[in-house]
């Protein structure tokens, strides 16, 4: 089993979570997160006066999926939430050793 947590641009978050419906994906966790890459931030305008936002807003979509659908998984995220520009995130790709469903005790594979 893999842990697989993507950084996007908020915006494209409807998209990915349309590309993974078709591989079947059961669950997902989106979070609201901060940060900043090699874009290193931005620079904006408020009532005039010009300041550095250090904090980018983006979203961490996190999924844990069997080995063989890393691959696909992969694909289907990276594909949605291109935009080719900058901050336009990062994919991260995690082994995971145990998992269980405290409902049923059903462990690993069973637990997804």
């Amino acid at each position: 089993m893999k842990l697989i947590m993507a950084i996007i641009k908020p915006f494209k978050l409807d998209e990915v979570r349309e590309a993974l419906v078709p591989l079947e994906i059961q669950g997902l966790t989106v979070s609201e997160v901060k940060g900043f890459g090699r874009q290193k931030g931005q620079t904006e305008i408020y009532r005039g006066a010009e300041y550095q936002v250090n904090f980018l807003p983006k979203v961490k979509i996190e999924l844990v999926v069997p080995d063989e659908m890393v691959e696909r998984v992969l694909e289907a995220i990276s594909t949605a939430a291109r935009t080719d520009k900058i901050g336009d995130g990062k994919v991260f790709v995690v082994d995971v050793a145990q998992a269980v469903r405290i409902r049923t005790g059903e462990t690993d594979a069973d637990a997804l």
